[in-house]
C-alpha cells in the first residue's frame, strides 16, 4: 500500500474525529446556556405568631353590688369611683327610678357593668298578688330594656324577702334570685369606717356585697368605696359581674 495514501487516510480521521469532538463540546455550550439557571433556594418562613394566650379571670374575687339607683347625684360618683379602679359591679335598679334618669342605665351599661332587675317599687315581694308580682318584675324589664337592649335575668327581690312562693313566681318569669352574703348595711348610714370594716371583715372570694347607690343620701358609700376597692385589690381579689 502506498505510504501517502496511509498518511492521509490517518490525517483524514484524525481530522473527522476533530470535527465529531468539537461538534459534542458544542453541543454540551449550547445545551448549558440554555438550560434555566437553578433556582435559588426557598428562605425557611419565620413560624406563625403563637395565637393570643387570653387573661383568665382571677380565681380569687367579689361581687360588688348596689341597690335602689340611679340616681342622678350618687350614681355618677359610684360610677367615677370604680372607674378609677378598673373595677366592674352590678347595679340592681327600681324600675321608676330607671325611667326617671334613662341615660344613667345607659351609662352603667356602656361602662362594662351589669344591670339587672330590683322591682318597680321596692315592693316585697312576699306581700303582693300574683298579677301585683308579675307587673313589678316586667314593668321595670321594659324599662331597663329600653336603654340596655337585653332583658335583666337576674332579680334581687327588696329587703332580701324571698319565700317558697316568691321563687316559684320569679322562675315563672324566667328569673333567677339573686341576694348577698356580706351587707355593710351601708343604707343605717353607720359612717364611712363602719362601712369599710364590715365589708372587709367580712369578705371571702366569691362574696356577694351589698351597697346602695340609691334610695336616699349615700354619700358615706360613696366615701368608703375607695377605700375597699383598695384593700381589695391589695389582698388580690378581682370582680365579677352577675350573669343569670
Amino acid at each position: 500500500m502506498d505510504v501517502r495514501l496511509t498518511r492521509t487516510g490517518n490525517r483524514m480521521v484524525g481530522l473527522a474525529m476533530m470535527m465529531l469532538v468539537s461538534a459534542v463540546i458544542g453541543t454540551v455550550v449550547v445545551a448549558a446556556a440554555k438550560s434555566p439557571a437553578k433556582p435559588p433556594t426557598p428562605a425557611l418562613s419565620a413560624p406563625a405568631a403563637a395565637a393570643p394566650t387570653k387573661t383568665p379571670l382571677p380565681t380569687k374575687y367579689v361581687v360588688l353590688t348596689f341597690d335602689d339607683g340611679p340616681d342622678v347625684e350618687y350614681t355618677p360618683k359610684v360610677l367615677q369611683v370604680l372607674a378609677a379602679y378598673d373595677a366592674k359591679a352590678t347595679f340592681f335598679e327600681v324600675g321608676q327610678n330607671v325611667r326617671k334618669h334613662p341615660e344613667l342605665t345607659k351609662r352603667i351599661h356602656d361602662a362594662g357593668h351589669s344591670v339587672e332587675n330590683h322591682t318597680w317599687t321596692h315592693a316585697d315581694l312576699r306581700k303582693l298578688s300574683a298579677a301585683a308580682f308579675r307587673q313589678e318584675v316586667t314593668s321595670t324589664d321594659q324599662a331597663i330594656r329600653a336603654q340596655i337592649g337585653s332583658t335583666p335575668a337576674c332579680l334581687r327581690p327588696p329587703y332580701g324577702g324571698v319565700s317558697a312562693t316568691v321563687r316559684q313566681r320569679a322562675k315563672a318569669l324566667g328569673k333567677d334570685l339573686v341576694v348577698w352574703t356580706v351587707d355593710s348595711r351601708d343604707w343605717t348610714k353607720p359612717g364611712t369606717t363602719a362601712i369599710v370594716q364590715r365589708v372587709l371583715k367580712n369578705v371571702h372570694s366569691g362574696s356577694v356585697i351589698l351597697m346602695h347607690d340609691g334610695g336616699g343620701n349615700r354619700s358615706q358609700t360613696v366615701a368608703a368605696l375607695p377605700t375597699i376597692l383598695k384593700a381589695l385589690k391589695a389582698q388580690g381579689y378581682g370582680f365579677r359581674t352577675l350573669t343569670c
